[in-house]
């Protein structure tokens, strides 16, 4: 899924570096909807360049040296592809929790009560990292803006959900 990142982030801004592209994934919390590394997103962009789906251009106005990238008609047809495939696609929302949780009764209850601590506190992190982004008007009101608020509701959902198994347990 990071080519279709990638690919899609040099239709919205084209001339744009490496590091730029990986900038705007973070700025706007595509780790949320895509689980990627800067090592992954590097070898991805790699990946596109040699199967010639984007090529290098020359900024004129850069002072220092910086691999710029557009797309190319080959990667428009990727691009096109990779929204088919991915856009038709209804997987499943999992958690890596959801897979300890099979064997919670087969866990020490105090450890599992930290572990439930655990998520809740990095879920309110989450939530708050989302609420901040749809403070922003110019996120808010485009897809990515949606995909943020359905995401949002995911998190608060799952808050309930700890907070419900952490009394459960005591």
């Amino acid at each position: 899924m990071i080519p279709l990142l990638i690919l899609g982030l040099l239709k919205q801004n084209p001339g744009s570096y490496g590091y730029e592209l990986l900038a705007l994934m973070e700025e706007r919390h595509y780790k949320y909807i895509v689980n990627f590394t800067k090592g992954s997103f590097y070898y991805n962009l790699q990946q596109l360049e040699e199967k010639k789906y984007i090529k290098q251009v020359d900024q004129s106005e850069n002072t220092r040296e910086t691999n710029n990238y557009i797309i190319t008609e080959l990667g428009e047809k990727e691009f096109e592809n990779l929204m088919l495939k991915y856009g038709s696609k209804t997987d499943y929302i999992n958690l890596t929790f959801y897979a300890a949780m099979l064997f919670a009764n087969e866990y020490n209850s105090d450890d599992l009560k930290k572990l439930i601590e655990t998520q809740i506190e990095q879920t309110k992190k989450k939530v708050t990292a989302l609420e901040q982004s749809l403070k922003n008007d110019e996120i808010r009101n485009t897809y990515l803006g949606k995909m943020l608020e359905n995401s949002l509701s995911h998190h608060l959902v799952n808050v309930k959900w700890f907070e419900e198994l952490l009394k459960d347990i005591r």
